[in-house]
């Protein structure tokens, strides 16, 4: 369906089914949207929200066979001859996606058809793609890394792609399936390459198919972890950098026959320019740290209504990515951390205030403030720290299924800390580095002191 949407000039705006009716009613509310396509099984939320917004819905009845798929109603007439006259512009915007920041409502990032097409050049090129390539998606298809960077790259480069029947990752079968449809690459996040190497060495394969290079995204993948992953599967490892304003790919490691591939780096540019700017605009020399700043066609013009976020986004006359950085002598790319307080979990995008402000608005809690901890499996996960309201007798398990109410399951805190103080600025603004640093230092302390005790 995302296929023939941005064939016929269209835009497509995949949607996470795992999101709340408030969630669903911003994103389809902010994308505009005229058409909403339903599974067979449907989406009780999405529905009844769609349903409010007078927005049409579609029940997509997917294909057993070599049949076409249906659409129920088939309210929408079309001739395959008209549809084959239809050019698609290089302005036309193709797809959308929200990316979160640290305001609490997500970012629209509109992609036209140029952004895509060029993207599916930029990691053709750096990879090798070519039509003897095929791969296992394992990856979500509402999120740009597993929709363009395994789905549209391999169709733009006339290889083939397989998707799993259950729609999703498992350890279990995902050997077989590659095995089984000659896989000669794939792409996932830092935490499926843990899961496959803790499986290898408790429950290995008999055999590994030969891969001609595996890739990582979307989140810090650790050295030690790289190195365990190319001596396990054989195949080298290449960790990217990506984000969805740059239509998915920035910085990519190269082939072995291209170039070292440095692990702790996420590689050269691709396809586009990249600077390190300082706050006013002045481009920074090899190894001297600033925030990462990129310009070409793969990159978004601009946030959809959203001219603050323009405004600060796009400045010098390039795009600022948020995230602080170095290029070393050899162009190599090297991620120090982020400028902003967003929450990186397993490559899904957490903004700590919208969590904030859903812990606030339960009756029993005075002040709350969401914050980034490091994790072993996802990367990054979110804790957070609430002060009940006096005379509340509000405990981690309720607020915890008040959270999963109210927010998509991989935006609810793993642990919640209660206390009766927080750190402010003068201006009475919660200091959230301070209370993370706070709680990760108190961890293991079963009693935990007020902040400045």
């Amino acid at each position: 369906m995302f296929l023939a949407v941005i064939r016929v000039r269209a835009t497509a705006a995949p949607l996470n089914s795992v999101y709340t009716s408030e969630e669903f009613e911003f994103y389809l509310s902010d994308s505009e949207c005229k058409l909403l396509l339903i599974a067979k099984e449907g989406n009780e939320a999405d529905e009844a929200e769609a349903t409010k917004l007078n927005i049409p819905q579609i029940v997509v009845t997917l294909p057993h066979s070599d049949s076409d798929v249906s659409l129920i109603p088939s309210s929408l007439q079309s001739d395959s001859e008209s549809v084959s006259k239809i050019v698609n512009e290089p302005s036309d915007v193709a797809l959308f996606l929200h990316t979160s920041g640290t305001t609490s409502r997500p970012k629209g990032v509109p992609l036209t058809q140029h952004n895509l097409v060029s993207f599916v050049n930029n990691i053709k090129s750096v990879y090798k793609l070519t039509e003897s390539d095929s791969t296992v998606i394992v990856l979500p298809l509402f999120h740009v890394h597993g929709l363009i960077a395994g789905l549209l790259s391999s169709l733009g480069a006339g290889g083939s792609v397989t998707l799993p029947a259950s729609g999703r990752f498992s350890a279990s079968s995902f050997w077989s399936d590659m095995k089984n449809y000659n896989t000669t690459w794939y792409t996932v996040v830092p935490t499926i390459h843990q899961i496959l190497l803790d499986r290898h060495f408790s429950n290995p394969e008999s055999s590994y198919p030969k891969l001609r290079f595996i890739r990582s995204c979307s989140a810090a993948l650790a050295p030690s972890i790289l190195s365990r992953l190319e001596e396990a599967f054989g195949a080298p490892v290449l960790e990217a950098y990506a984000m969805t304003e740059a239509t998915h790919l920035m910085c990519s490691n190269p082939l072995p026959e291209n170039g070292p591939h440095l692990p702790g780096s996420v590689g050269k540019p691709v396809g586009q320019e990249m600077a390190i700017l300082d706050e006013n605009g002045v481009v920074q020399g090899p190894d001297a740290k600033g925030e990462v700043c990129i310009r070409g066609p793969n990159v978004t013009k601009e946030y959809k209504n959203n001219p603050e976020a323009n405004k600060s986004a796009f400045q010098f006359g390039w795009f600022h990515t948020g995230d602080v950085g170095y290029l070393d002598t050899y162009g190599y790319l090297h991620l120090v951390g982020r400028i902003k307080e967003l929450i990186n979990r397993r490559g899904g995008k957490i903004s700590p205030i919208e969590v904030d402000v859903v812990l606030v608005s339960h009756p029993n809690i005075a002040q709350a403030v969401a914050f980034v901890v490091p994790d072993d499996k996802y990367g990054e996960e979110i804790n957070c720290a609430v002060i009940p309201r006096e005379g509340s007798k509000i405990d981690e398990a309720e607020v915890v299924g008040f959270c999963k109410k109210n927010l998509a399951a991989f935006k609810v805190p793993k642990k919640v800390f209660m206390t009766d103080s927080l750190p402010k600025t003068t201006s009475g603004k919660i200091q959230r580095r301070l209370v993370a640093e706070h709680f990760l230092a108190q961890i293991s302390t079963a009693k935990l002191p007020k902040f400045g005790a």
